[in-house]
C-alpha cells in the first residue's frame, strides 16, 4: 500500500477526481441535450398542429423524442460508468498498481457516433404540409383587404 509517495497518491487522486468530474459534466450535457431535444421536437408538432389544424405525422422510430430519451439514457448510463471506472481507479492507486484503459473512451465514442447517425434523419426529414390544409391568415390584412375593397366600392 505504501509503494507510491504519499504525496504522488495524492496527485493522482485528484486526477482520478477530476477525471471523475469530467465525466459528470459530460453526462449532464447529454441529460440536457436529451431533454431539449425531446420538448423541442413537442413544442414544433403543436405549432405545426395550430397553424394547420391537422394532427401532424410522427415517426414511430425516428422522432425526437426517442432522441432525447436515447440521450438521456445515454447520460444516465456514462455517469454509472464514470462512478464504476473512478471506484476502479481509486483502489489500483490505493494498491499501487494503476493499469490505464481506453475501453471507456471507445464505449462513450460508439454510444455519440451511433446517437449523431439517429440524429441525421431528424435533420434531413421535412415536414410538407399538406395541400388542403388551410393557409393561416392574420385577421388584421383580412381586415385591411375587406376595407380597402369596400373604400373602392365608394
Amino acid at each position: 500500500m505504501d509503494k507510491i509517495p504519499k504525496i504522488d497518491r495524492q496527485r493522482e487522486h485528484q486526477a482520478n477526481e477530476r477525471t471523475f468530474l469530467a465525466w459528470l459534466r459530460t453526462s449532464i450535457a447529454l441529460i440536457s441535450f436529451g431533454i431539449a431535444i425531446a420538448r423541442f421536437g413537442i413544442f414544433l408538432r403543436q405549432l405545426n398542429h395550430a397553424i394547420t389544424q391537422q394532427e401532424p405525422h410522427v415517426n414511430p422510430l425516428s422522432n425526437s423524442e426517442n432522441l432525447g430519451v436515447a440521450l438521456v439514457i445515454s447520460g444516465i448510463f456514462t455517469i454509472v460508468l464514470a462512478a464504476w471506472r473512478y471506484n476502479q481507479v481509486f483502489w489500483q492507486i490505493e494498491q499501487g498498481n494503476y493499469r490505464p484503459t481506453r475501453l471507456m473512451v471507445w464505449i462513450m465514442t460508439g454510444v455519440v457516433i451511433i446517437l449523431g447517425l439517429f440524429c441525421i434523419p431528424l435533420i434531413l426529414w421535412r415536414d410538407k404540409i399538406p395541400s388542403g390544409s388551410p393557409v393561416p391568415t392574420q385577421p388584421q390584412s383580412r381586415n385591411l383587404h375587406y376595407k380597402t375593397k369596400s373604400m373602392a366600392k365608394l
